[in-house]
């Protein structure tokens, strides 16, 4: 992925390291600011002036990422339902959304500067700096369509349960893939396309075109999700998808929700011997 570092960036911005890069944009509250860490890290990463760790080592990363004093975070259990239909229900499926963008921009830089230390090539790295920066446009581009609504991120409460996945996979780099990219996005795969029908049906043409750049993005995410974690299965001589179902069992609260994009998802290298099996029972 090309991108052409500039003097600001690399002067007023860059870290000391990869691992420290990521730490300042998990723990950033400041929405812009993580935003703008997100770019300016990616961009001196791949010009190849930072190491991915600092010989002496970084400080831990955050236990909890940065958060700003709006949206109410609430327990699932307690969000109120959300509006359906009109100007209200398309503002809150948006910032719905936007939340779920802002948070995997951390749970992946999160995963680049926690697992720093582990051996892994160089082009592991690369593929999640890619991600971080994906999902920092993912964000954005959400973000901005709430303003273009008369609306802002931080206007309704929004879930903290997102999270979770972070804390219970902070220990083990293959559950973090298992968890974050093969089940959390690819679930991305499954309810997308849908929702993209829903929202050009509505007359929603803007949203809709942020959804499916977060579509075809995705796919990608899971790629990535389903290469390393083969990779690192190989290099174990562990079969991958018994590991996997084994992690997901451990490390998902409840089965795996039905209907499956199974092409989008083989596509992305996850076939169904991964997923079918946790598949849970409806009806």
């Amino acid at each position: 992925m090309s991108i052409s570092p500039t003097r600001m960036d690399l002067e007023g911005h860059a870290p000391a390291s990869l691992a420290c890069g990521a730490r300042r944009i998990v723990a950033a509250a400041d929405l812009d600011e993580k935003i703008r860490l997100s770019h300016a890290t990616a961009r001196a990463w791949f010009a190849r002036t930072l190491s991915v760790r600092r010989r002496t080592g970084a400080a831990a990363m955050p236990d909890q990422p940065g958060r700003p004093e709006r949206p109410v975070l609430l327990p699932p259990r307690d969000m109120p339902k959300r509006a359906a239909g009109g100007r209200q229900g398309k503002i809150a499926l948006i910032h719905s959304l936007a939340h779920i963008e802002l948070n995997a921009v951390d749970l992946t830089w999160d995963l680049v500067g926690r697992f720093a230390d582990r051996q892994m090539p160089r082009s592991f790295f690369d593929d999640w700096v890619r991600v971080g920066l994906e999902e920092a446009k993912h964000f954005s581009l959400l973000r901005q369509r709430l303003i273009e609504l008369d609306s802002h991120y931080g206007a309704l409460p929004a879930h903290h349960g997102l999270w979770e996945a972070a804390e219970s996979t902070g220990d083990d780099l293959a559950a973090r893939l298992a968890v974050i990219p093969l089940v959390l996005e690819a679930r991305g795969l499954d309810i997308t396309p849908p929702m993209i029908e829903k929202t050009l049906a509505a007359g929603d043409r803007e949203t809709a075109a942020i959804l499916e750049i977060i579509y075809r993005d995705e796919k990608r995410h899971v790629a990535f999700g389903a290469k390393w974690f083969r990779f690192i299965c190989d290099r174990d001589r562990q079969d991958p998808e018994k590991r996997f179902q084994d992690l997901v069992r451990r490390h998902f609260k409840g089965g795996l929700k039905p209907p499956f994009n199974d092409r989008a998802r083989a596509e992305a290298g996850l076939t169904p011997g991964f997923y079918r099996p946790l598949a849970r029972l409806i009806g």
